[in-house]
């Protein structure tokens, strides 16, 4: 590895002397605004700012480490197994041209050269909301201890249905807020009925929605997911004529995670919505394939979770996003369709928990009724993980990020008009034919 980073890098050197310095403002910044300003701004989620030279230069050398060895941008897909829209990939010429801009000593150029900067809606990846949900007061969170889950309900007060076609979640306080959850809870709807709104609450552990909400069971019954928001997750931007559906007297129940840091902290996080402009055509809806039961033995570095789900009715794949915690080593989605035939839809080699990333299919892919979707997830309970909490531990479902968690996410699309619940429940010709 290490005589492959030393070719490539001769090989920069090389080509750049050949063309002159490299410079920030004319090299170097066209690189930063397409694949790192999104994070890399104020109030982002990225640690330090790329949108100018001054606070660029000092992290010269540390953007050329990370490039070289791959961690940035994040992107942790296996390029055998599918195609998707979303990828952060540098090319080979935009990495050269970072490595020699950190080898030839981080020169700012000639402001002239700048490209004109990128236009950012304040506090929005998505673009000004539409609506926006706040939470009505600000959260203390204790500076240490364990901090169950809260919920909070939001009244949206619409009178009519609203298509949602992009949604995000801005938290108050990053350092804090490990996630938050919006739900859609259907006007009428029991879950949760004697709750106050607008307060934060802990509920009884059998009124929780589980992170398998969209099961069999679950979907309808008590919540759809609008959107989430995690460590590197993105904002939800649907295509044109797909959207989620906001039903009119629906609420949002947020669900909040915080994690004490030593520091007392507030967090007033708060959900924005953009609604579809068109007409819409199909309904997205994020179901999931989850294993709640298992235990992983202490000092295991390899120990498997399996989880599947069927398809009832046809569907669309429009996205796919693994979920685990500190142990989480590696994860893989595969459809087996009605002919036997497998397909391996995605396959993360290398998980990483601080990185919650969706993973967008370039085309939607069609998955016939009778698809079966099956998820493998292995887990590196022992001391060779270094983000393992405590390798001499058994380790099960749980909240916290020390616990664990096993989740196979999914964006699928059906039709606008049909029921979502056909999903997951047989025709009543194919129970009769039993």
């Amino acid at each position: 590895m290490r005589s492959i980073i030393l070719a490539l890098t001769a090989t920069v050197v090389v080509s750049a002397a050949t063309k002159g310095p490299t410079t920030y403002n004319k090299d170097v910044l066209p690189v930063l605004q397409k694949n790192c300003q999104s994070c890399h701004r104020p109030g982002e989620a990225a640690p330090m700012s790329f949108l100018t030279y001054k606070d660029t230069r000092p992290w010269a050398k540390a953007i050329k480490q990370s490039v070289l060895a791959k961690k940035m941008p994040p992107w942790f897909a296996d390029p055998h197994y599918g195609k998707f829209a979303n990828e952060r990939k540098l090319s080979e010429t935009e990495l050269g041209t970072l490595v020699a801009w950190a080898d030839g000593g981080a020169i700012e150029g000639n402001p002239k050269d700048a490209p004109k900067p990128l236009t950012f809606t304040e506090g929005w990846s998505i673009g000004k909301p539409d609506a926006i949900f706040e939470m009505p007061s600000e959260f203390a969170v204790q500076k240490t201890g364990t901090i169950e889950y809260h919920y909070i309900i939001i009244p949206t007060n619409f009178t009519e249905d609203k298509w949602v076609e992009r949604a995000e979640v801005r938290p108050g306080d990053r350092a804090v807020v490990h996630h938050v959850i919006a739900f859609i809870r259907p006007a009428g709807s029991k879950w949760m009925a004697d709750q106050p709104v607008g307060v934060p609450f802990v509920p009884k552990r059998d009124t929780r929605a589980r992170s398998n909400a969209n099961s069999e069971s679950g979907l309808g019954a008590t919540t759809e997911m609008l959107i989430g928001y995690a460590p590197g997750l993105q904002a939800s931007v649907f295509e044109p004529g797909q959207a989620k559906l906001l039903p009119k007297g629906a609420d949002l129940v947020l669900q909040l995670h915080y994690t004490s840091n030593g520091n007392e902290s507030k967090d007033r996080s708060k959900v924005g919505v953009m609604f579809a402009k068109g007409p819409v055509k199909q309904r997205i809806l994020t179901i999931n394939a989850t294993q709640a039961r298992f235990a992983i033995p202490a000092g295991d570095g390899n120990y498997e979770v399996k989880a599947e789900m069927t398809l009832k009715a046809p569907a669309s794949l429009i996205s796919l996003m693994p979920h685990m915690h500190m142990r989480g080593k590696d994860f893989k989605y595969t459809a087996v369709y009605p002919t036997g035939e497998r397909e391996v839809l995605l396959s993360v080699p290398k998980y990483a928990f601080a990185w919650q990333l969706w993973y967008a299919e370039e085309t939607a892919k069609l998955l016939p009724t009778g698809t079966r979707i099956e998820c493998v997830a292995h887990f590196d309970n022992s001391a060779n993980n270094p983000t393992n909490p405590d390798p001499t531990k058994e380790v099960r479902w749980g909240d916290q990020s020390w616990e664990e968690m096993m989740i196979g996410w999914m964006d699928v699309a059906i039709d606008a008009k049909s029921d979502p619940l056909d999903l997951y429940r047989e025709k009543k010709k194919d129970v009769a034919q039993r």
